[in-house]
């Protein structure tokens, strides 16, 4: 399998900023604000807060760090959010595209600095969310498990199976707030539909649908464990989206995964076993790939957040408000807003 490298050498643009965003002052009765910084490759604006229910709903990418590297993206600016959970992996770049506000998180940071198990997958989403971001595009690289799953190829995976072992960190909740999202199918079936148009539009190579297993790395997989994952019809296997699309459905956006096939896991015994040398030649090609893709789908996607993901919290939490511990409701607030205003 392929260890997520989204970030190859080359595609890195880099901003170097060592300064983080204050939270609220000490004392302070309001929940986390999203805090901006804006780059222009000049100069920094001073700092504003984000009020979501004022912008604009925001299309997320999230992947490698040279992914918003695209002609038309335009406006840049640097963000970091400071969030309840801690630090996500680095400053989100937002901009505008074809109309639309768009938010780019490279998933391991500029540089590729952070294991799988190390991501902060809360922070990631909660600073997303902040931010009004109702759709995610989640490039990802992964290995395959399939003999017609070849390298360099698309897949537009609409389930999942997880292996991983961290899953209390794979949830907003708890804290006094008890929510059971629905999960049956864990992919925007909308949006996987518009990718896989764009992707047949600019003529890739693209498989419609399949399994993608998430294991915790940041070994790969024994040959035993990568036959036992064929043996069970799993088509693709990763380290890191399975968290990423638990805490989308969560937090009420719509999440599908762009998947960029770079290696044949190590079951495949007459090619070469993974490793990181070996799948780089494969991670640049598929960077070109996602940019292609994205700029064709992202016009695409409607203006208006009302698919059955952007409820999915209807009917899933179970404590009565009126129990919901303050501390809780405010450190969720960019999630529960629309159940807070009554």
């Amino acid at each position: 399998m392929t260890a997520e490298l989204d970030n190859p050498s080359g595609v890195f643009e880099s901003f170097s900023n060592p300064n983080l965003v204050r939270g609220p002052e000490e004392g302070e009765d309001k929940p986390f604000p999203a805090l901006v910084e804006t780059r222009d490759r000049s100069k920094f604006s001073p700092m504003s807060e984000v009020d979501p229910s004022t912008s604009a709903p925001a299309i997320g990418v999230i992947g490698g760090s040279g992914l918003y590297e695209i002609e038309g993206f335009t406006a840049a600016e640097e963000i970091r959010v400071e969030t309840p959970f801690g630090e996500p992996s680095d400053a989100i770049v937002r901009g505008r595209f074809a109309g639309r506000e768009v938010c780019f998180l490279p998933r391991h940071g500029r540089g590729h600095r952070i294991l799988p198990t190390e991501l902060n997958h809360r922070a990631n989403l909660w600073a997303l969310r902040s931010l009004n971001v109702r759709w995610i595009i989640a490039v990802t690289a992964v290995g395959s498990l399939r003999e017609e799953y070849h390298p360099r190829d698309i897949v537009l995976p609409d389930q999942f199976f997880d292996r991983t072992s961290r899953r209390e960190h794979h949830t907003f909740f708890g804290r006094g707030i008890v929510a059971h999202v629905g999960f049956a199918d864990p992919i925007s079936e909308n949006l996987r539909q518009l990718l896989l148009q764009s992707a047949r539009d600019l003529d890739k190579r693209v498989h419609d649908g399949g399994t993608y297993v998430c294991m915790d790395g940041p070994a790969f997989s024994t040959r035993a464990e990568s036959e036992t994952n064929r043996k069970l019809g799993f088509d693709l296997i990763g380290m890191t989206n399975l968290p990423e699309a638990k805490l989308a459905r969560e937090a009420e956006i719509a999440l599908a995964t762009l998947a960029m096939i770079t290696d044949y896991d190590c079951w495949k015994v007459e090619e070469e076993a993974v490793s990181a040398h070996a799948v780089i030649e494969h991670v640049q090609a598929n960077a070109a790939t996602a940019k292609a893709v994205l700029q064709s789908v992202i016009p695409r996607i409607p203006e208006t957040p009302d698919w059955p993901e952007h409820r999915s919290l209807d009917g899933a939490l179970f404590t009565d408000p009126s129990l919901w511990p303050e501390a809780t409701r405010k450190e969720l607030t960019p999630i529960l807003e629309r159940f807070l205003k009554y």
